[in-house]
């Protein structure tokens, strides 16, 4: 959508007031005041500028209001008090939320949640005609539920990535009758049904492309972690290209591509990857399927890590959570800890190693360890080999090729449903058998 930020910081339309909630027995990879600071950086982000914080603890969800009608009032005042024109939660905001909060708050004050706020991000940040599909889809997919006469915020982002959107992108901005409501919603669900329709094109391009570099048998490997772990950085170290790197959070959406040289003269595709945010939205994750299924067929996920990072063990279990979301919890995973040059004691490195499974110490800014790097990852795609035995009908050549030219075969028997194949192929390569195993239990011994 519309790449227009929310404003320049300080400008006195962006003032704003955070609003954090701790609900009694649910479960938050961060503390409190750990959410609330990734929330003031992700506003920074968005061009928002932050003038305070507040946050309340509760046994349950106010349904009306989410936090308290106390802390409701609270708010209220504080916001007055601090002159803020924005007030941000840290929660998803329901549709009733949302109305109940915009009407307590008045039309001169805008509510958004997390939810909004990383959406719009996106929409600053997609870069190319497929990215801009996405997120514009993921938004009004957010909006459509949301539409109320006071519903004006992000009313700016309308238009999908300049204006694809057409005429809905005055939405919430003319007269508050039923009848505009009405129309409006029917122009948002037109617009999500072609969006839809559009991304299946992309989904289905990206199905060929996977294909044919499986046939040309060059594995990929993808780049996975949270937000400003430093994915890119690595690519640009190991690459020496120029995929677009700083200091903020979503700096990238769209994925890069490389090809790079392993040790022994083998090479690989490298796939950088958006970035992963604990309570990463719904609707984002639903549009970015064509992105995210780069990661399900992947061969192997670099997972890295920003090792300094204080909350380094949460950020990384937030990134296996949504790889178990999207369901790619089953593609063999390395874990890069990155940024070893910012540690005060070098020793630190490898003792925070011992706290990781299968996991290498690096620098990706000064090129530290990345030739152990890409030896490991020589190691997982092609050194090694797990035991397989698969029932091959006779129409899947390739994969029968393929066990024979880059596995290790201890038996062959020909039978009338197909080739019998006993013997032990990469590791990287077990998930294209899995529709074939005749012991559900044979990939289970995969090796490290």
């Amino acid at each position: 959508m519309s790449k227009q930020k929310l404003h320049s910081a300080k400008d006195s339309s962006d003032r704003t007031l955070l609003v954090g909630l701790k609900i009694a027995g649910e479960r938050s990879l961060l503390a409190l005041d750990d959410s609330l600071d990734e929330l003031t950086l992700l506003a920074r982000t968005a061009g928002l500028y932050v003038v305070g914080q507040t946050s309340q603890q509760i046994a349950s969800v106010n349904p009306k209001t989410l936090i308290g009608k106390g802390k409701v009032e609270e708010v209220k005042a504080l916001a007055e008090e601090l002159d803020a024109s924005v007030i941000l939660f840290d929660d998803e905001l329901n549709p009733r939320h949302q109305r109940e909060l915009e009407e307590v708050f008045g039309e001169s004050r805008r509510v958004l949640d997390r939810t909004a706020l990383i959406l719009d991000i996106f929409a600053q940040h997609a870069n190319t005609h497929e990215g801009a599909l996405q997120v514009e889809l993921a938004q009004y997919e957010y909006r459509l539920p949301r539409l109320t006469r006071a519903w004006t915020h992000l009313a700016r982002q309308a238009g999908g990535g300049g204006g694809r959107a057409g005429g809905v992108g005055g939405v919430g901005l003319r007269g508050p009758g039923e009848t505009q409501l009405e129309s409006d919603r029917r122009e948002i669900s037109q617009r999500i049904s072609q969006l839809k329709k559009e991304l299946e094109k992309v989904r289905a391009h990206r199905g060929r492309y996977r294909a044919q570099r499986k046939r040309a048998r060059v594995p990929v490997v993808a780049l996975v972690g949270y937000t400003n772990a430093g994915k890119s950085t690595l690519l640009n170290a190991l690459t020496d290209s120029q995929v677009y790197v700083a200091n903020k959070l979503f700096a990238t959406l769209d994925p890069t591509t490389r090809k790079v040289e392993l040790p022994g003269g083998r090479e690989a595709l490298f796939t950088d990857t958006v970035g992963f945010i604990q309570k990463l939205p719904t609707t984002l994750v639903e549009a970015f399927q064509a992105t995210l299924e780069e990661i399900k067929e992947a061969d192997l996920l670099l997972h890295i890590v920003d090792i300094t990072h204080p909350n380094v063990h949460e950020q990384a279990e937030a990134v296996l959570e949504t790889l178990e979301e999207i369901e790619a919890e089953h593609v063999p995973v390395l874990t890069v800890l990155n940024k070893i040059d910012r540690l005060d004691d070098p020793e630190a490195a490898q003792r925070v190693l011992e706290d990781f499974e299968n996991a290498v110490a690096i620098s990706a800014l000064r090129g530290q360890g990345l030739e152990a790097l890409l030896a490991a990852v020589g190691r997982k795609l092609y050194e090694t080999l797990s035991p397989l035995d698969v029932l091959l009908p006779y129409e899947q050549g390739a994969l029968i090729a393929l066990f024979h030219e880059q596995g290790q075969v201890d038996r062959v028997e020909h039978t009338r449903k197909g080739v019998e194949i006993q013997g032990r192929v990469p590791g990287r390569l077990l998930a294209r058998y899995s529709p074939y195993l005749k012991n559900s239990r044979s990939v289970t011994a995969e090796a490290d």
